[in-house]
């Protein structure tokens, strides 16, 4: 959320920052309630003076001189009251729009309507040539046994899947490793709740405006989390931290659910577009300080680009357009796997938010000169699974349709060195 402040001061900065990011809102109106706000609540600070002094005449008075003070004071008590009512109602609505109001994008963001404006920044890894035809992944795991798409259809219905065997094993791995590497880097593991009620989700900008991609249980008022982001970076909404205690690094590890509402007959075959998944996340908690933000920006994207070659997966960095920034972002840089069957497959999004985040779930830290500040926020995924798997199984897969198991990965699948008819079980 923006401050107010800053948005009266930069009007015209944030209007054209809604309009580049795609965003409709009115701010002449959030103007004008502002301005009402101020009306009523100086007319309510006034009379509540008024009632206090008032108080100390009163006790001075006598007869019907004290009983007309007292009339008086029953007129202001209920025009304090029904101020209070119209303070309420003005500021519901002005808060309203205010949540919707989007964070400007960086200058250096490159401008574009939606993500055919993302600018590719460079490629990494060499893309595989393969000296017969190459299968996609459905067809490599099917062979294998080591993913089961109509069971579970049959159990979950569409866009779903059974990792099964060594399948299950090479999940997993990719997950372990991945953690492995951000714990390495200094931040500190978290299992998190999948499951969040509305506050969390607010706070990190995915609603308003998220509901239809996210799954409800109304009947105890809580939601399925798309990505541990969001009870990550609320985990500390509503504390005044240290300054001498951030920057935070958390990674949490959580299964994740999106509805992907909207995606009929679209990346809609085999593990890309699901509905249930698993994911690392890298979360940063850091004081608020632009320059600061940046460098930790470049630090969680390198993260996620050094787990994807250290399992030899060509790879390119996006940096994304306004108009396909989220309503909270800054700057965002997408990491984009090569997938032999498709191309390019985004599974990485590197995310700064400035202090948008932290204004809506109130996460503070106090300064070393004692003043309290809005905290920083960023995140980036460390690796999301099954995804990658994709482009694991398409770019090491051999013409036998055995698959080479990256170096890295062959400790966390028991000295596996790859994924055969034999051994697809996953027994030893």
């Amino acid at each position: 959320m923006l401050d107010i402040k800053y948005i009266r001061a930069e009007l015209d900065a944030v209007r054209k920052g809604a309009e580049d990011k795609g965003f409709s809102v009115d701010l002449d109106r959030l103007i004008a309630l502002d301005d009402q706000r101020k009306v009523l609540l100086t007319e309510q600070e006034q009379l509540r003076h008024d009632q206090k002094n008032a108080g100390k005449e009163i006790a001075t008075l006598q007869g019907d001189d004290k009983q007309q003070a007292i009339q008086r004071m029953a007129q202001v008590s209920d025009r304090i009251k029904t101020l209070g009512d119209e303070l309420r109602e003005v500021v519901d609505e002005l808060e309203k729009i205010q949540s919707g109001i989007p964070m400007p994008a960086a200058p250096e963001v490159p401008l574009g309507p939606d993500d055919s404006g993302n600018v590719e920044l460079r490629v990494v890894g060499t893309i595989p040539e393969f000296g017969f035809e190459p299968k996609d992944h459905v067809e490599l795991a099917q062979d294998l046994d080591i993913v089961d798409f109509p069971r579970a259809s049959k159990l979950a219905g569409s866009q779903t899947y059974i990792l099964k065997g060594a399948g299950a094993l090479l999940e997993l791995a990719v997950l372990r490793f991945a953690l492995d590497h951000v714990v390495d880097r200094g931040f500190i593991p978290m299992m998190v709740p999948t499951m969040v009620k509305y506050e969390p989700l607010y706070g990190t900008a995915y609603f308003p405006g998220g509901e239809e991609q996210t799954y409800e249980i109304p009947r105890d008022n809580l939601y399925l989390t798309g990505t541990s982001e969001v009870p990550v970076t609320a985990y500390h909404s509503d504390e005044i931290l240290e300054e001498d205690d951030l920057p935070i690094k958390y990674c949490g590890w959580s299964t994740c659910y999106r509805r992907e509402a909207g995606a009929a007959g679209r990346d809609t075959r085999g593990l890309y577009r699901i509905h249930q998944f698993n994911k690392v996340e890298q979360v940063i908690i850091d004081k608020s300080d632009v320059e600061q933000s940046v460098e930790h920006h470049e630090f969680i994207r390198n993260n996620a680009e050094e787990i994807l070659q250290a399992m030899e997966i060509p790879y390119r960095v996006v940096d994304v357009c306004t108009g396909d920034l989220g309503m909270g972002q800054v700057r965002k840089f997408d990491i984009e796997a090569w997938m032999p069957s498709r191309g390019w497959g985004e599974t990485h999004s590197a995310s700064r938010f400035y202090d948008y985040q932290s204004r809506r779930m109130n996460l503070r830290y106090r300064g070393k000169d004692g003043k309290v500040h809005y905290c920083h926020t960023l995140n980036n995924t460390a690796i999301a699974t099954p995804r990658v798997l994709i482009a694991i199984l398409e770019n090491h897969q051999r013409e036998d349709g055995s698959i080479r198991i990256p170096e890295v990965l062959v400790p966390y699948m028991g000295g596996r060195t790859e994924i055969t008819q034999t051994n697809a079980s996953g027994a030893r």
